[in-house]
């Protein structure tokens, strides 16, 4: 048996795909040149792979049901990893075809094609059960983070190696062998500007629970596209806040004609809910989410009844959390019982100045979901105009959000330039210009600052404290 090749393929097996780590592992396995990329390497792992447990099978000597020593566990991973890219691309085209299906759980041919080959292989069925999830959980937290996250720059690697560990944790062994059924204990903070992406890094993991197959259906228990609530909490006034949370009763208040389910309600066992804005909630809220967290129980307006929360917690914010903390608007005990993981999601601007041709790459992401496969006929005209009218010394203070939106302003009227009042300071025609020139009115002056609070706080109750405004004048100044 070549047990050196088995402990490398496991080691492999166990190692963060979007780490250097895991290329330099796959490149000794296969012995492949210093500049091979890690997608050139797959096909020659996968051929190694097949070699070396066909062997082991043509010999009888695989013995996975009792891997009960450190050589046989290494072949009971090495064949996981095995059957596993076998199936990887079938998995890809379950979890497509779960999306489009939406909240119905699919047929899942391919899960009970693993589970004959692993049970083939000596696995138990229980066992075998298990794995198919873990499988299934791997494809999904790849697909996610891979597809949701794009960018080549340091910060962008960084931030999909701190996702897939927060999903997984740092060493995956440690997930298989006790933690995959207890991740709701690890609740995840994400900081950042407001439109750096922290809503796609949420759902990447909010999308990529443990769910269980179901060999009698055929079927995983769920479908994740339920598994992922989110909520954005500066969206309500502080009265409607605990009511959207926790749901509420009929009569509870005036007003609660029948009776409504919070999110915490509609959160699947195997999901996690998103509390976006979490710097907005006042202190009530607080401790009334700290109960949860810490009793995973909750009860809705008007109800003493203990309703049980078996999902996980994720929460951003793009205020200082120790702005807020020093302020005293954000409790201490909270902030530790929510920040298991902290994670600063990049602003687009250190993206761009570790890695310029970044642009590139997300004006290519963002077309390909607007426009599918001709996303290549609009890819120049948009750059050329971005160039033209910015240059690659632009900071995108609305980060990837302000992105998406000049690509759509480009696709509709052939230029960014809009309306002077909305450029940021570093233009000729900023702000600071108009005002001298006295070439603004009132109105426009007002709505200048409401925008330019809105691209720094991202929520419309936040400028409507700090200009002493209403919120739906902020709103129609912001969005006029």
């Amino acid at each position: 048996m070549n047990t050196e090749f088995f402990k490398m393929a496991s080691e492999a097996a166990f190692t963060n795909p979007f780490s250097d780590d895991r290329v330099e592992i796959d490149r000794k396995i296969i012995g492949a040149p210093e500049g091979a990329t890690w997608d050139e390497m797959q096909a020659p792992l996968f051929q190694a792979l097949e070699k070396n447990i066909s062997t082991l099978a043509n010999a009888r000597q695989i013995v996975a049901a009792s891997a009960s020593d450190k050589d046989a566990e290494a072949v009971a991973v090495s064949i996981l990893f095995y059957v596993f890219y076998q199936v990887q691309k079938q998995f890809d085209a379950l979890i497509e075809e779960q999306i489009a299906a939406g909240d119905e759980p699919c047929s899942a041919p391919v899960a009970f094609q693993c589970l004959e080959t692993l049970k083939g292989y000596g696995f138990s069925h229980a066992d075998a059960c298990r794995y198919i999830g873990m499988f299934y959980q791997v494809r999904r937290a790849y697909y996610f983070i891979s597809r949701g996250l794009v960018g080549g720059s340091a910060c962008m690697k960084l931030l999909r190696r701190r996702l897939w560990d927060n999903i997984f944790t740092h060493d995956i062994r440690w997930y298989i062998r006790c933690l995959w059924n207890r991740m709701e204990d690890f609740s995840t903070l994400l900081l950042g500007e407001t439109g750096t992406g922290k809503g796609a890094a949420a759902a990447a993991v909010g999308r990529s629970g443990f769910i269980p197959y179901s060999p009698s259906t055929k079927k995983f228990s769920e479908s994740f596209t339920r598994a992922f609530v989110p909520i954005n909490l500066s969206q309500y006034p502080e009265a409607l806040i605990e009511s959207e949370l926790f749901g509420h009763r009929k009569g509870a208040f005036t007003g609660a004609v029948e009776k409504h389910d919070g999110v915490f309600s509609r959160c699947s066992p195997h999901g996690a809910i998103f509390l976006d804005e979490i710097g907005e909630v006042g202190q009530p809220i607080q401790i009334k989410l700290l109960q949860v967290l810490q009793q995973r129980t909750f009860s809705p307006v008007g109800s003493h009844e203990q309703v049980r929360f078996e999902g996980r917690v994720i929460a951003a914010t793009n205020q200082s959390i120790t702005g807020l903390r020093r302020a005293g608007t954000f409790r201490d005990d909270f902030y530790y019982r929510l920040c298991s993981d902290q994670i600063t999601v990049p602003p687009l601007r250190q993206r761009l100045k570790e890695m310029p041709s970044e642009l590139d790459m997300l004006i290519e992401h963002i077309l390909k979901r607007m426009s599918g496969e001709s996303w290549r006929d609009l890819q120049e005209p948009v750059m050329s105009v971005l160039k033209k009218d910015f240059g690659r010394g632009y900071g995108w203070p609305g980060n990837v959000r302000e992105l998406e939106q000049a690509v759509r302003r480009i696709l509709l009227t052939g230029s960014y330039e809009g309306d002077a009042i909305e450029l940021p300071a570093d233009r000729d025609t900023d702000l600071t210009a108009a005002l001298s020139a006295g070439a603004l009115t009132a109105r426009e002056l007002t709505a200048a600052y409401c925008k330019r609070l809105y691209a720094r706080y991202g929520n419309y109750g936040e400028v409507a404290r700090r200009a002493d405004l209403d919120w739906r004048t902020v709103k129609k100044h912001v969005e006029g």
